[in-house]
């Protein structure tokens, strides 16, 4: 178990609702994939990249919508930024990407 948090300190993340409206797997890279997810009209696009694609295929998550920590450091992944950390379920198996149902609006946030 990690170190205990407290509330001051989980309420800095802001967590969003976004939809991956295209992905691809880089050609430079044999683990991650690059995906683009729209998060409404007031937060807009974003380019995010998950070390995932032993795990899914960039086609698995097109139209997609997961949680997303959108106030990380943008992180440098080949000759882009990476603008998010998409939450996922850390299994046995390796990681499980969490969908959220198809009703929820884009940007909503979560907590």
């Amino acid at each position: 178990m990690k170190d205990l948090i407290t509330y001051s300190e989980f309420d800095k993340l802001d967590i969003r609702a976004g939809k991956v409206v295209a992905a691809s797997a880089p050609e430079w890279s044999e683990k991650l994939i690059r995906y683009e997810m729209d998060f409404g009209k007031e937060l807009g696009k974003r380019v995010l990249f998950s070390g995932i694609r032993k795990w899914y295929s960039a086609e698995d998550m097109i139209g997609k919508i997961m949680p997303v920590i959108i106030n990380m450091e943008p992180k440098k992944m080949g000759d882009e930024i990476s603008q998010g950390m998409t939450i996922m379920i850390d299994d046995k198996d390796g990681p499980k990407l969490i969908f959220l149902d198809e009703s929820v609006v884009l940007g909503t946030m979560i907590r």
